[in-house]
């Protein structure tokens, strides 16, 4: 009923006159409802799913014996407590890494709020206080178990969304992790662009191997902005950082349309920030969806907006109204849902 009633609303919004891009733009659970509990955690993936949101999404890395598990980066020591469990297990960089444990050593950490891998404090202070309850990492069959599952019991079709983390760097580290999931994902129905379902990579070269190579055929997300490379450092398997927004520009938007269904740019990439004048869209939204794809910016958050935004209400203007995306990821989902519904009125 709570779905039906939105999508009549956003429906009646867009018949008077709403510049949204779609009736329904779709909202994603960034890492669940990250805003309210430690990312990634199963808890956080039922909240959003009780907010009501589209969909879920799932960054994905390996262990060290090929089982896929969702978490946001390659390292785990900013959101477990692997180094007081496992100390001595770091690189010589200090970091300590998933592919470096087996699923059983994994399920023994303790999941916690994000904090800052030199200082040790919590990236959003406000949020979940750092290691009180219990939360652990879970695999990725078994957060697909637990939407499926939700679904089931709900009626509900709530997506996944989910994120290929560094496949050139864990092709370093001896596994493919793209053969990996889609594996996972091929078991669990996810197929077809007819499924409840996006796979989204920051590496362009991967997202046209999955098209190319290894014959995807799901709806496939071109993300662009900074993103971990696969490069060996020295004598250190540690990945560096890379942008790639040079594919925001017109002839890397055309290219990314050969073989992607959609981008995902960082909020900032979409508009003109010039000081003393008013914030205005850039033409990637204009130009991508000349392309036939939707665009779908990362991330919303209540207690982190960029400085021109001021607000999270006229960041959410800014994108819905003015940019006309087709959805967005939000670390508060709930935040994005109550505005499509109080602008309808």
């Amino acid at each position: 009923m709570k779905i039906m009633k939105r999508g009549l609303i956003l429906l009646g919004w867009l018949l008077a006159g709403g510049s949204l891009s779609a009736a329904q733009p779709i909202v994603i659970a960034h890492r669940g409802a990250s805003g309210y509990l430690p990312e990634h955690t199963l808890p956080a993936k039922a909240l959003a799913i009780g907010f009501g949101v589209d969909f879920v999404e799932q960054d994905v890395v390996l262990t060290k014996d090929g089982v896929p598990i969702v978490s946001h980066d390659i390292e785990i020591d900013t959101v477990t407590d692997v180094a007081t469990r496992f100390p001595g297990r770091a690189r010589s960089n200090g970091r300590y890494y998933a592919i470096d444990f087996t699923w059983d050593e994994l399920r023994q950490l303790r999941v916690h709020e994000r904090v800052n891998a030199q200082t040790g404090e919590a990236v959003y202070p406000q949020r979940f206080p750092v290691g009180r309850s219990t939360f652990a990492l879970h695999t990725l069959e078994e957060e697909l178990q637990f939407v499926q599952g939700v679904n089931r019991s709900l009626g509900r079709n709530v997506g996944i969304y989910l994120e290929l983390k560094a496949p050139l760097w864990h092709r370093a580290q001896g596994r493919d992790i793209s053969v990996v999931v889609l594996e996972v994902l091929a078991r669990y129905g996810y197929v077809t662009k007819d499924d409840p379902f996006f796979v989204q990579c920051f590496e362009f070269e991967e997202v046209k191997r999955l098209r190319d190579e290894l014959g995807f055929r799901g709806r496939l997300v071109q993300l662009i902005g900074r993103y971990v490379e696969g490069e060996i450092h020295a004598q250190d398997a540690v990945a560096g950082r890379k942008d790639n927004t040079a594919l925001l520009q017109p002839e890397g938007l055309a290219e990314v349309a050969r073989y992607a269904d959609g981008i995902g740019p960082a909020l900032t990439a979409l508009f003109d920030v010039k000081k003393g004048k008013p914030v205005k869209p850039s033409a990637v939204v204009k130009n991508a969806h000349a392309l036939g794809l939707v665009v779908h910016p990362y991330t919303v958050r209540k207690d982190a907006q960029p400085k021109f935004a001021g607000t999270t209400e006229r960041m959410l203007e800014l994108l819905f109204r003015e940019a006309g995306v087709d959805g967005v990821f939000a670390d508060h989902p709930d935040v994005v849902l109550d505005y499509l519904q109080r602008a309808s009125r």
